[in-house]
Formats: C-alpha cells, structure tokens, sequence
C-alpha cells in the first residue's frame, strides 16, 4: 500500500505544484525579497540591519519560519488531497474491494504523505542553502553554517510541523468526505482564525491567551522561534518554551492520525 500511494503521489501534477509553490513562497518571501529591500536600502542607502539574517548561520530558523502558517497550508492541502480524492472520484470502494482493510490503506497513504512531507523540508532547507550561499558570496561575507545537530533539529521540527498540519488535512477529509470544504476549513483556520485569536482576541482576554498556548498553531510557532526563526514571521511567536511545543505538536499529530482512523474504520466511505 506504502508504493501504491506513493506511486499516486509523484504521479499527481497537483502534487509537484504544490511543491513549488511552498519552495516559492520561501525563497521570495525570506530571501528575494528582503534582500532586495537591503540591496536597494532607504534613500539610496544600503542598510546591514537585514543581511544577517539572509546569510547560511540563519538557515534553520528561515527554513521552518513558513511551516506555521503559509507552508504549513501547503502540507494541510497535500494531506487533504491525498484522502479526500478517494471520496470525490469515488474509488474507495474500487481500493478497498481488492482485498485491502480500511487500516492497512490508511496506513499506506500516512507512510506515503511522511516521505512526501520529508521531501519538502528537506527541498526548503536545499533551496535556502543555495539563496543563502549565494547572498553571502555576493556581499563578501563568510559561510558559517549550521552545526549537523542544529540541522538534524531543524530538519525534525519542520517534519514534525510539517506532519501535525498533514495530518490534520487527513482528517478533515475523513471527517467530511470531500476535497473542496476540508480544504476551506483548513485554511480558514490556519489563516484567519489563529491570528485573529493572537492579534486581537488574545489582548483583550486573558482566558483566550491561557487557551491559545494549548492550540496547535501557536505551539508551531512557539517551536519555529525556539529554533531561529523570526517572530516577526506571521505565525511565529515564543509563546510557550521549545520542549514544551514539540510534545503539543507531537500530541495534536497522533490525535489527528488515531481520529481519522476510527472515523475510517466504523463511518460508510461514500
């Protein structure tokens, strides 16, 4: 089951488009951009407050920044195609009459969506690797990069955020059996919700600013930040300590897998 669906995932464009639109959302966004705010600089004038962090000794923190927000949309959508495909075109009952359980296809399409996931932030970290070096080898400056440990650290927080935001998009597809609304729920929620609950819920009431340290958002972006990243970044925020992020986040990942399990299990498929 694990090469079967891995087999429909290379071999769906929509796939490798949004493989590139994360991988552009990234570069623009962290390198092209900034870099050419300090290239042109205020008035003529180039400024060094924003080089720093384009250079290789800020890779992780740049490479995961995205993961909270906009990449992690892009892993919500990936997750909800890869299950809520098998509702719209109506194929579970050709899947699952081949002799398969519900579990066991399940279980295939998780692996599968793991490597895929694996294969974008290791695609970021590569292609932030090479803006980086390049950036630092234009301005003269010395590629000081990473330790390995930081790296593999790095590489981890972005699979695991990577992975809860998934998993979540596998579960909405199961829950509602479709592509179109799993999608809209998840974005809205990724995109609206959160920070309307950080920007102005938050400041106002003190039990929403309790509350939003236990929500899966926040806890990314709490981990995102404890490894680098900016919390100017939209998503990114220490609002709780690293070690503590990466148990929510591993919690919410589990929870999301273990409902939409059950739910596949016991619920009809059409």
């Amino acid at each position: 089951m694990f090469s079967a669906e891995l087999i429909k995932l290379v071999k769906r464009p929509a796939t490798w488009l949004l493989l590139a639109v994360a991988l552009s959302l990234g570069l623009v966004f962290t390198y092209l951009i900034p870099y050419a705010g300090y290239a042109g600089g205020t008035g003529g004038v180039r400024s060094e407050r924003g080089l720093p962090a384009m250079l290789p000794d800020h890779l992780v923190g740049n490479s995961i920044g995205g993961l909270p927000v906009f990449i992690g949309a892009i892993a919500l959508i990936l997750g909800v195609l890869a299950v809520g495909g098998e509702y719209g075109w109506g194929t579970w009952k050709t899947l699952l009459v081949q002799g398969p359980s519900r579990l066991r296809v399940y279980a295939g399409k998780l692996l599968a969506l793991a490597a895929a996931v694996l294969v974008l932030v290791l695609a970021i970290f590569g292609v932030g690797a090479l803006a980086s070096a390049l950036i630092a080898t234009v301005e003269s400056k010395p590629l000081d990069w990473p330790s390995v440990a930081d790296l593999a650290a790095g590489i981890g927080a972005g699979w695991l955020i990577a992975s809860m935001w998934t998993a979540l998009g596998v579960l909405l597809a199961v829950l509602l059996r479709g592509v179109a609304l799993p999608i809209g729920l998840g974005l809205v929620w990724l995109m609206a919700v959160q920070n309307l609950l950080s920007a102005i819920a938050a400041p106002l009431l003190s039990w929403v600013a309790t509350t939003q340290k236990g929500l899966p958002g926040p806890n990314a972006g709490s981990l995102a930040a404890a490894l680098g990243s900016g919390t100017d970044t939209p998503g990114v925020s220490a609002l709780v300590g690293g070690g503590q992020a990466a148990l929510v986040v591993a919690a919410y990942l589990a929870g999301f897998l273990v409902i939409g399990a059950v739910l596949l299990k016991r619920r009809d498929v059409v």
